[in-house]
């Protein structure tokens, strides 16, 4: 018999998250990237970028989110920086949110019920519910 902590194999996040498609805009001390997101949450966000990022980097994002009225922006730290695989030129980097304006919170939030919502839908309906 093993011993587990009771969080294993269960999500562990704060906040749900969805995925998302589109671009998000990087501002590092080093210059502005764009990058391909994966998904976000009210706590943060993840993206793939053709170039590594140490930890606990700090940068600015600015993304448009579907369905908010203005560019979503926001601070935070890169926690995670991995290379997709080792003939791939680029990394999945997730960054922590530290500094978000109220109206773009409240704009994350409702993208991610939206989906969440959605998501629901789509697998009762899938069900014949």
């Amino acid at each position: 018999m093993s011993a587990q902590s009771p969080n294993s194999g269960r999500e562990r996040r704060r906040f749900p998250r969805a995925q998302i498609e589109g671009m998000v805009t990087l501002a590092l001390k080093t210059g502005t990237f764009n990058a391909k997101l994966r998904d976000i949450s009210r706590a943060g966000v993840s993206f793939y970028l053709d170039r590594s990022v140490p930890l606990m980097t700090l940068l600015e994002l600015t993304l448009d989110l579907p369905g908010a009225p203005a560019p979503v922006r926001a601070r935070g730290a890169v926690v995670r920086c991995e290379r997709i695989g080792p003939s791939v030129e680029h990394w999945e980097v997730a960054v922590f949110l530290h500094e978000t304006l109220e109206a773009d919170r409240r704009a994350i939030d409702a993208f991610v019920a939206a989906r969440a919502s959605n998501k629901i839908a789509h697998t009762a309906a899938s069900h014949g519910e």
